[in-house]
């Protein structure tokens, strides 16, 4: 059983897991796991256990910039596309 790392240790992070982002963002993991295969949300791969870490602050700012782009009625490939030139 894993334990849960608490907000404030979270919000104190420089990385995070794909669980704690979920909970950062209110996104179901299934969504940001799809952003994740699509090339929309960048991680690094832990080498000692396989995890992936997202870097907290960019990941946010990214899922949030996304939402932005899904409200607006932009698919994935657009929005693959926006976020090419944005950089």
């Amino acid at each position: 059983m894993s334990r849960q790392r608490s907000m404030e240790v979270i919000a104190a992070s420089e990385y995070v897991t794909i669980g704690e982002l979920v909970r950062l963002t209110d996104v179901r993991y299934s969504t940001l796991k799809y952003y994740t295969e699509e090339g929309l949300l960048p991680f690094e791969q832990a080498e000692e256990n396989l995890t992936r870490r997202y870097k907290r602050e960019e990941s946010v700012a990214q899922i949030q910039k996304i939402k932005e782009l899904r409200q607006e009625g932009k698919s994935i490939a657009e929005i693959k596309e926006i976020l090419k030139t944005i950089g």
